[in-house]
C-alpha cells in the first residue's frame, strides 16, 4: 500500500481531458456558425433568382433544384463523415456555370451578388469539411486512454491507504468503480462531441435545420 498524492493524476487524466472537452465544443460551435453562414447565404442566392422577373418558371424550377442538391450532398457528406468531396464541389461547379449560361436573363447587379453569396456559401462549407476531417490531438486522446485504463490499479492502493485495512473491500471496489465511471463518462462526452453531424449523440448538431427547405418542427407550429 502506498499513499500517492492525487494532484499528480488529475494532471496527468483530468486536465488532458477538460482540455478536449473545451476544444470538441469549440469547434462544436464554429461549426454552427459556418453552418448559419452557409445556408443563409444558399437562401439568399435562391431568393434572388426565384424572384427574378426575368427568368422562366422552368429556369426557377432547374436553378432551385441545383442548390437543393448542392444542399442535400452537403448535409450527407457531413453525416457519413465523407473525406470526399467531389460530388459536393461538382454540384457547386455545376451551379456556377449554369448561373453564368443565365447571363443575358439576370442583370449584372444581381449576378454580381449572387458570386459574392455563393462565395460565402463555399466559404461556410469548406469550414465546416475542415472541422469534419481534422479532429482534436489523437495523440492527447489516445493518452487518456491509456491514463484511464490504469487508473485503478494506481488508485486502488492509494484508496486502501486512505481508509484503512479495517473497511471492507467492498467499500474500495465502489471508490474505484465510481471515479473510473467518471474518467470515462467524461471520455465518451468528448468523443461524442468531437463528432458532431453523425446525428449519434445527444449533443449533435441537427443538420435537417441548414437544408435549403428545412423541416418546420412540431413544436413550433
Amino acid at each position: 500500500m502506498y499513499n500517492l498524492d492525487l494532484t499528480l493524476l488529475s494532471i496527468a487524466i483530468i486536465f488532458p481531458l477538460v482540455f478536449n472537452i473545451r476544444g470538441a465544443f469549440r469547434r462544436r460551435e464554429k461549426a454552427l456558425e459556418h453552418l448559419s453562414k452557409y445556408r443563409s447565404a444558399m437562401v439568399t442566392i435562391n431568393f434572388y433568382l426565384q424572384t427574378s422577373t426575368d427568368l422562366s418558371e422552368e429556369e426557377k424550377q432547374k436553378t432551385e433544384n441545383i442548390i437543393s442538391r448542392i444542399s442535400s450532398l452537403v448535409i450527407s457528406h457531413l453525416k457519413n463523415n465523407e473525406e470526399n468531396v467531389e460530388s459536393v464541389d461538382q454540384a457547386i461547379h455545376d451551379f456556377h456555370t449554369h448561373i453564368s449560361e443565365l447571363e443575358e436573363f439576370i442583370p449584372s447587379r444581381i449576378r454580381d451578388r449572387i458570386f459574392r453569396y455563393m462565395n460565402d456559401m463555399q466559404e461556410g462549407f469548406e469550414n465546416v469539411f475542415a472541422i469534419n476531417i481534422h479532429r482534436t490531438p489523437r495523440a492527447l486522446k489516445a493518452y487518456c486512454l491509456v491514463f484511464i485504463y490504469i487508473f485503478p490499479f494506481i488508485y486502488s492502493p492509494t484508496v486502501i491507504y486512505n481508509i484503512g485495512a479495517a473497511h471492507s473491500d467492498l467499500v474500495v471496489y465502489f471508490i474505484v468503480v465510481v471515479t473510473e465511471f467518471i474518467l470515462i463518462a467524461l471520455y465518451n462526452i468528448q468523443d461524442q462531441m468531437e463528432y458532431p453531424f453523425d446525428d449519434i449523440g445527444m449533443d449533435d448538431i441537427k443538420l435537417e435545420n441548414f437544408q435549403l427547405h428545412r423541416r418546420v418542427s412540431p413544436f413550433l407550429k
